[in-house]
Parts: structure tokens; C-alpha cells; sequence
């Protein structure tokens, strides 16, 4: 398949030319090459059928600041690579050719010694896969930390705003999924892992997403800045695990940890109690804590700790919304710009 090219700047001549790119050819001046209007369409396959074998030749080739699509088609295949997608490949779509059957993996971990440094990768250098640039679209694409039970092991890292996630399935052990100080939409995915392993301080709506634990302290552990009103919010989930887990849906890694769980079925891995302060009761009276018309043998709040509460209807009505959780910036002082993570799954 061709890679479309810029068009050429000249007065006369203007127009679209295709050739296929060797991988040798992902210099400085082709990453900087003029956006078009239209979208840019790059393939990657591992039997060299496309414009590139690796994820990352692919994503270097991507023009930097670009205000239009780039769309990068993934044949099946498993690709061990640490994929870095950076800070200027803004709006970039990946997208997988079968449900299931592209694999984006490596098995780094936070002890394990980086050969580059000579010292460890620690919690937030551990990820397989890094997301620096804002907009980013991901669909039909496993993203895994293969290392296993070795303590914290990240299939993502996500610091990038307005990113988008649809059909994905995020594979590992203890803190498999994490994001930053930014906007994330979920919707159908599937997250796996043991100890927090859906974590950081970002605003991110898990929309009809499947939540597996392995078992361990707690499903989520939120960072939420006091500023910011939503943290992790899940609607219509479903929470289910092992057998013999017994685990609760957030502990506070910091004190104005935000988590909401609404419209969900919960397993009876979720524990009476249903949320931890991570051992500091001055947590307490920080913590925003939330639930809201869940279902199954673990939503029982009976037996929830006295400072988590239930939502309004009202206020369930807004927790619900997606376009109310993520239309406005993750700042102190934040700005409304309506994000609508619908439009790009409509047209990735």
C-alpha cells in the first residue's frame, strides 16, 4: 500500500503523489514534511507487505504538529517493541486488522536495570507503550506488559490529552493502565491486573469496559488533583475476577483521590467495605469516593466505609455524561472546550 505524501508546494503543479517508503528514508526532513487536508495512511506489517515492519518506524514517520489525521493500519501480528508516540506526532489513529489480533508488547519493570542508564526503569519508565501526543485514537489493539507478577509493570503510559481507546485490551499484572494530568476516553475495552492497576490522576471515562482483577489491595488508585472534579469514572462496567479474590474498587494514592463507579455490575470480588484510605485517615475527608445504581453481588453499600457516598440523581446524571466528565481541561484553572471523544470513533 502507498504512503500519500504532502502536497507540493507549487503554484502550478499542486497535487497528491504516493510512493512507498523504505525504512530508511524516516529522516528529520521527511518527519517535518506539511500536513495535507487529507489524511495521511501508513501500514505497518510484519511480513513486510506494508510501509514498515515496526510500530515505532511507523510513528517516526508521522508528520510532527500536524492539525490533520494520521492513520496507521496494523496487520495481525505480536510486535515486542517499546513504542514511544511523541509529544509532536499529534492526532495519530492506530488501528488493528482483526479485534484481537494485533499485540503491542514488552516486559520492562520498575527493578529491572535499564542497560542504557544503569539504573531502573522505575514505575513510570516500566511501560511498553508511551503516549505523549494529544489526540491519539486506538482501535482493535492489545496492550500488554508481558513481564508478569515482578511488582509494578506498565502496559501504557498516557500523557497526552484527549486520547481515545476503543476495543482495546490492556494486559498485565500490577499497574498495568496509567495516566497523567489529561483526558482519556475507554469505551468496550477490556483491563486486567492485580494491584492498581488502573491508576494516576487523569479524568478518564471507562465507558462499557470489562475490569478483570487477578487480585491484590485494589482495582484503582486515583491521584486526583483537589482542583478537578472527575477522576476515574466508570459506567456501565463490568468487575469481575478470579476465584477467591477479595479486593475494593480504589484506594487514595493521594488525598483527593476521585472514583466513580455507576450503572456497573460488580462481582463479589468487591469487598464489603468497598474502598480503602490507604491506610491515613486523613484521607477521609479528601477522598471523593462514589457510587451510583450498581448491581450484582458486590454493590451492596451496607457495609461501605462511612466517608464514601452515593450520588443524586442529579449528580448521577452528570457522572454519566461523558461529554460533561471530559469537556473541560485538566487545570487549576480549566478551560470548557467541549471535547467529544465520539467524533473520532466515528471517524478514526
Amino acid at each position: 500500500m502507498k504512503l500519500v505524501k504532502s502536497l507540493l508546494l507549487i503554484p502550478v503543479l499542486a497535487g497528491v503523489f504516493s510512493c512507498k517508503k523504505s525504512q530508511d528514508i524516516a529522516t528529520t526532513a521527511n518527519e517535518n514534511r506539511l500536513a495535507t487536508t487529507e489524511a495521511t495512511t501508513i501500514v505497518v506489517a510484519k511480513d513486510g507487505s506494508g510501509n514498515y515492519t515496526t510500530v515505532q518506524a511507523a510513528l517516526n514517520a508521522v508528520a510532527n504538529n500536524s492539525s490533520t489525521r494520521t492513520v496507521i493500519k496494523i496487520k495481525n501480528g505480536t510486535y515486542k517493541e517499546v513504542i514511544t508516540l511523541a509529544s509532536t506526532k499529534k492526532n495519530v489513529s492506530i488501528i488493528g486488522e482483526s479485534a484481537t489480533g494485533v499485540k503491542l508488547t514488552y516486559d520492562n519493570y520498575a527493578s529491572k536495570i535499564n542497560p542504557a542508564t544503569g539504573a531502573a526503569y522505575g514505575t513510570s519508565g516500566s511501560a511498553s507503550t508511551f503516549i505523549k501526543a494529544e489526540g491519539f485514537y486506538a482501535q482493535n489493539i492489545v496492550f500488554e506488559n508481558s513481564s508478569g507478577p515482578v511488582g509494578q509493570a506498565l502496559a501504557i503510559n498516557i500523557s497526552g490529552d484527549k486520547c481515545v481507546f476503543n476495543n482495546c485490551r490492556f494486559l498485565g499484572r500490577q499497574d498495568t493502565w496509567y495516566a497523567g494530568y489529561v483526558r482519556v476516553y475507554c469505551k468496550n475495552c477490556y483491563i486486567e491486573g492485580t494491584t492498581d492497576f488502573i491508576f494516576g490522576p487523569a479524568t478518564a471515562f471507562f465507558d462499557g469496559c470489562s475490569i478483570y482483577s487477578y487480585g491484590g489491595t485494589a482495582l484503582t488508585a486515583a491521584s486526583t488533583e483537589s482542583y478537578v472534579t472527575y477522576g476515574l469514572v466508570f459506567n456501565n462496567c463490568t468487575v469481575t475476577g478470579a476465584s477467591g479474590v477479595s479486593t475494593v474498587m480504589g484506594r487514595t494514592w493521594r488525598p483527593y483521590a476521585a472514583t466513580a463507579f455507576l450503572n456497573s455490575s460488580l462481582s463479589s470480588i468487591i469487598a464489603a467495605a468497598g474502598w480503602s484510605d490507604w491506610g491515613s485517615s486523613s484521607n477521609d475527608a479528601t477522598a471523593r469516593y462514589r457510587e451510583y445504581n450498581n448491581r450484582g453481588a458486590g454493590a451492596s453499600t451496607s457495609g461501605r466505609v462511612s466517608w464514601s457516598r452515593l450520588l443524586t440523581s442529579s449528580e448521577a446524571a452528570n457522572y454519566s455524561n461523558f461529554k460533561t466528565v471530559l469537556k473541560t481541561t485538566y487545570a487549576s484553572s480549566p478551560v470548557t472546550d467541549n471535547w467529544d471523544p465520539s467524533i473520532v470513533i466515528a471517524n478514526p
